[in-house]
């Protein structure tokens, strides 16, 4: 079977070293699953026996009010990936635009469908952070563009005047913009970032997922928010009808309850970041300014290799076009955690 390079792969480590990693290659939250959240799986263990809702009529009644967006315009999904493969499966492009690097599942979906993916390369020297040229990077031809936001692995953001303009130009071309915020709501000023307040365009498509604010990667259960209702049920039917498990849902009902769980999720990263950014730095690495829970930095290319005996790993980024072997993605996580880190680093570097 073929290996899937992603992050957060702990069984593969665990083969290989009988034990687990402190695992600094996903980035989900490093305060684990809220008791809430699994209090809620455990309940509605006794309904297992039944099939799911295939609407995710409570789920997305409760989405609907947390999001301010109406119920007919939310459609669940098994994680966002799930619904990245159903957007491309809808419309079946024939050439989308994605940056790069970004996101790997974007161009395994349009793969999927035969779709020429041309990447728009982002300025290393500019920290690659996106510009008006992506916005010149649109033209007739293009079907589909994805934009991910903020950007993983870099962690850059488009100002929302970039994105409007991006969503402008796709409209003039007749152009579906996917945009990838399932990062997004980690910041404490995630309302003024958003791209809902452009929905009523109706070519754009939000995919958001609780995978990683709620640590539920494992549980997999994601959503995209469209203004095109249609599309929505083009996407509904391109995929299996029981795609979220009765457990999921209750999950994410449950996690949106978490409020105060979210505000402390925020209020670490934001104490973290800027800390391990320096702490990263003071050993002599390049590391990209980013806004999200997680670091871009440059180090040597056999920096994981040395650290996975040890007890930890970070994410290579070899195998993201527009990046190289040299280019490592490290989430943000508790103090301790990221202490221990940077302890092994320093000690490999050396």
């Amino acid at each position: 079977m073929k290996q899937l390079v992603h992050g957060g792969d702990w069984m593969g480590y665990r083969e290989r070293f009988g034990r687990d990693a402190l695992d600094f290659s996903a980035n989900v939250s490093p305060l684990g699953l809220p008791e809430g959240v699994a209090q809620a799986i455990r309940d509605v263990l006794p309904l297992a026996d039944r099939y799911p809702d295939p609407l995710c009529r409570t789920l997305r009644a409760a989405l609907s009010r947390a999001e301010g967006v109406p119920q007919e315009h939310i459609l669940c999904g098994n994680g966002a990936a799930d619904l990245i493969f159903r957007l491309v499966w809808a419309v079946k492009p024939h050439k989308a635009l994605v940056t790069a690097p970004t996101f790997a599942e974007y161009a395994s979906a349009l793969d999927t469908v035969g779709c020429e993916v041309k990447r728009f390369f982002l300025d290393e020297t500019k920290d690659f952070a996106p510009t008006d040229a992506l916005v010149d990077a649109v033209d007739e031809s293009i079907d589909m563009v994805f934009l991910c936001q903020p950007n993983n692995p870099t962690g850059q953001l488009a100002s929302p005047k970039l994105v409007k303009k991006l969503l402008r130009r796709c409209k003039e071309c007749h152009t579906i913009l996917a945009v990838d915020e399932c990062f997004l709501d980690f910041l404490p000023d995630a309302d003024g970032w958003t791209a809902k307040p452009l929905l009523e365009s109706g070519n754009l498509v939000i995919l958001k997922a609780f995978t990683k604010l709620y640590g539920m990667a494992g549980v997999r259960l994601g959503y995209c928010l469209c203004g095109d209702e249609a599309l929505l049920e083009k996407m509904q039917t391109a995929g299996q009808p029981w795609g979220v498990s009765s457990l999921a849902q209750a999950a994410g009902v449950a996690a949106l309850k978490e409020t105060a769980y979210v505000d402390e999720v925020r209020a670490l990263i934001a104490r973290q970041r800027p800390v391990l950014t320096a702490s990263l730095r003071a050993l002599g690495l390049r590391v990209i300014d980013g806004k999200a829970n997680y670091l871009l930095f440059r180090a040597p290319a056999d920096l994981n290799k040395r650290l996975r005996p040890l007890g930890t790993q970070v994410r290579s980024c070899a195998n993201y076009p527009g990046l190289g072997p040299e280019w490592y993605r490290t989430a943000v996580r508790t103090a301790p955690e990221n202490a221990r880190l940077l302890e092994l680093m320093k000690e490999v570097l050396r």
